[in-house]
């Protein structure tokens, strides 16, 4: 039997998560200085507005993908929104639910809460089945909601949304959200963060109607965890460190929605050739593969979109000294 050795690449995917973290960071606060010159009048910001804060806009990035299928034109407002919409979703076809488990910001996060309330706080909670099961239907429930509410529209609806004053600033509604973020909003915030501190990935498993999208179309991936079942001494250690909950060690392929791509069950298997991420024709995955493609899709396709000049939205900036000082009047549109 043949054990396995210290391998350097287990902290492969740790570093894409800080990177892509330190990344979403940097857009967050770019983007609060360049909001703060309209909001003062003062132009102090050399900068362009960072588009890639739209990456938190899934929905307008839903509803400019079915304006652009519609009418074949791609979307002027928040055109980044989609690039990276379509980006992700690509990603969940050919790599697993590898936005979730490489590069979401929110996904890094809540990894961080429950391995510290499991190592320190002594609070890893193994959710009962009979009530696991319900929970996970809400982000489908949730998803279905959003999916019908932008299903429904037409192309007119649409493109009146997005360029009516919400529609506009949503990016500025958002960041507002947080800066301002009442009482309910707190609460919600800290019952998230208490739950993500006993259970794996609780926001992720529950109530990300973005991670149930990409568990969905992760279904149709060429990639799949593998085990051989001849050389697995049935230790259960992939079980117990899948952030997911699966039961890898009774599987011989894991086949979940829920199998965000990890490869934490890999790392913690003891016998080497007894756990790999298998493409198609038997090839396997390393995590140094798995990073360069989430990666180089990445940069391949906002790349493009940056040359072709499908990435900033060609709005003046008139129009945002006008808008973001009176952001908190704008309702969303019925």
């Amino acid at each position: 039997m043949s054990r396995k050795v210290d391998d350097p690449a287990r902290g492969v995917r740790r570093w894409v998560q800080w990177g892509f973290l330190a990344l979403n960071v940097w857009l967050g606060w770019s983007f609060y200085l360049w909001v703060r010159q309209f909001e003062t009048g003062v132009r102090f910001a050399s900068f362009d507005r960072p588009a890639g804060v739209e990456g938190w806009l899934p929905i307008a990035g839903m509803m400019n993908l079915k304006l652009f299928l519609t009418t074949g034109l791609i979307p002027s407002v928040h055109p980044a929104a989609m690039v990276l919409f379509v980006t992700f979703t690509a990603m969940s076809l050919l790599f697993r639910k590898a936005f979730c488990g490489w590069l979401c910001p929110v996904g890094t996060i809540s990894e961080w809460l429950w391995r510290f309330g499991e190592k320190r706080l002594r609070l890893g909670v193994t959710p009962w089945k009979w009530l696991d099961i319900p929970l996970r239907s809400l982000k489908y429930i949730l998803l279905a909601l959003f999916l019908y509410a932008v299903g429904s529209m037409g192309a007119v609806a649409l493109a009146a949304f997005l360029s009516s004053p919400y529609g506009l600033i949503a990016d500025v509604k958002m960041l507002n959200f947080f800066r301002e973020m009442g009482q309910t909003g707190a609460i919600v915030i800290a019952v998230l963060v208490a739950g993500s501190l006993a259970v794996r990935n609780f926001w992720c498993r529950y109530l990300c109607p973005y991670g149930a999208l990409m568990g969905l179309l992760s279904l149709a991936s060429p990639l799949r965890i593998t085990r051989n079942p001849r050389s697995c001494i049935d230790c259960g250690a992939c079980a117990r460190v899948c952030p997911s909950y699966l039961p890898v060690d009774k599987l011989i392929q894991v086949k979940s929605a829920e199998c965000i791509g990890c490869q934490a069950c890999v790392d913690s298997c003891p016998v080497t050739d007894t756990l790999w991420l298998q493409a198609p024709a038997r090839r396997r995955v390393s995590k140094p593969a798995m990073a360069a493609m989430v990666l180089g899709l990445f940069l391949v396709v906002v790349g493009t979109a940056k040359i072709a000049g499908h990435w900033q939205s060609p709005i003046p900036d008139e129009a945002y000294f006008r808008l973001i000082p009176h952001a908190a009047q704008f309702d969303h549109p019925r």
